[in-house]
């Protein structure tokens, strides 16, 4: 578990390094890589060895039965999050913006409204515009420096075609975890306003110290019946590119109309996702995850430090994931000038904030998931960059 290690990820076809040249004009030969939400971690041996072992066996046919795989997901959620699941409520998905797309499908149709809680994870959106859906906005409210959701405001903005809630927890980009008040508050609003849940929960593991992340099957298990969780290994164990992710359901209702959707886009899972999931939940990957918190928070801690000592900056205080939301707005710069010290001046590509909706306007997501190193760097270019202000 040497997370201090640097692994040279440019020109592998990684997404986060070598495509940010062209996005954010940032070169990779000398500048870092903020943005995509992926870490620069290997995963645990325990998955290294899974995947080894099917490239040694050198056949790459169908899978078979899956019962192992469910079975280690069944014991992730139990150890973990004190959550029982039934094997039989998981669908595998290639990933959870597929899984959105498929609930999209499953349960609203064209010109349906869908309510997010902004600003949000960016994929929501796109997703619901692709479909040729609504997005309904509901700004969250910052208090006493993080984000609560304004549940009046978000009953005022809905209508009769607003069919579904997509809740992020914990959420990305403000990091917040969020209490099992608030989840229940949310449920019941949701089961008021007829409204299905969608929970992506795909951040649950990657907690601060002190923190404790509440499923919502175990906050409000009344609302079984318009609950649809979204979970997936490839957030805390860095396996994004291995698209796979669970839709666990537990009413079978609605279980019956999300197979129906599967069957209907011949969605089966590829063979080397679930054997890393499998490797991954397990006792060695939850050592492993253990010491990525750890490290996590002393990156975190690193980063603040160096943010909060540039006058007119503020991080948002981050209780879960590796994703700093840092608002630019005390500089009294506008989105184009901030931004462009950041790219131009710091070498650093981070996310734009506008792009995760209302309230993200002066703000910008930055990715902690790296050598520390790499996190001291960024910060003393970004210290360099607004040193003017100093």
């Amino acid at each position: 578990m040497n997370f201090d290690q640097i692994i040279e990820r440019r020109g592998t076809g990684c997404m986060k390094w070598d495509a940010m040249g062209a996005r954010y004009g940032v070169s990779p030969e000398d500048g870092i890589a903020m943005w995509v939400a992926d870490m620069d971690f290997r995963p645990p041996a325990s998955v290294q060895h899974a995947l080894q072992k099917l490239l040694d066996h050198g056949i790459y046919g169908y899978g078979g039965p899956d019962d192992a795989y469910r079975a280690a997901i069944c014991w992730w959620m139990a150890n973990r999050h004190g959550w029982t699941v039934d094997p039989g409520h998981i669908f595998t998905t290639h990933g959870l913006v597929n899984a959105v797309g498929l609930c999209l499908q499953t349960w609203t149709a064209p010109g349906d409204g869908v309510l997010l809680f902004t600003p949000v994870y960016h994929a929501f959106a796109r997703t619901i515009l692709a479909a040729g859906r609504r997005v309904v906005e509901s700004p969250l409210m910052i208090r006493e420096g993080r984000y609560e959701m304004d549940l009046d405001a978000a009953a005022a903005q809905i209508d009769a075609t607003t069919r579904m809630v997509i809740l992020c927890s914990p959420h990305n980009p403000g990091g917040r975890v969020w209490s099992a008040a608030e989840l229940r508050a949310l449920a019941e609003f949701c089961a008021r306003h007829d409204l299905l849940l969608i929970s992506d929960e795909i951040h649950h593991d990657l907690l601060m110290p002190g923190q404790r992340h509440i499923p919502m099957p175990v906050a409000a298990p009344e609302i079984a019946d318009r609950l649809v969780m979204l979970t997936a290994a490839s957030k805390t164990f860095n396996l994004a590119g291995t698209h796979c992710g669970n839709v666990i359901i537990a009413d079978p209702r609605m279980r019956q109309h999300f197979a129906a959707t599967m069957a209907a886009f011949g969605i089966s899972p590829n063979s080397f996702g679930p054997a890393a999931v499998q490797a991954a939940y397990s006792p060695e990957g939850a050592a492993w995850v253990d010491a990525l918190c750890t490290y996590l928070d002393g990156n975190r801690q690193v980063f603040d430090a160096g943010i909060h000592a540039i006058p007119g900056l503020r991080s948002m205080a981050l209780q879960s994931t590796y994703l700093a939301w840092v608002d630019f707005s005390g500089t009294g710069m506008d989105p184009a000038e901030f931004t462009a010290r950041v790219e131009q001046g710091a070498g650093i590509a981070a996310n734009h904030g506008p792009t995760f909706g209302t309230g993200g306007e002066t703000w910008l997501r930055f990715n902690l998931g790296a050598p520390r190193s790499v996190i001291e760097d960024a910060v003393t270019r970004l210290q360099r960059a607004f040193s003017d202000l100093q």
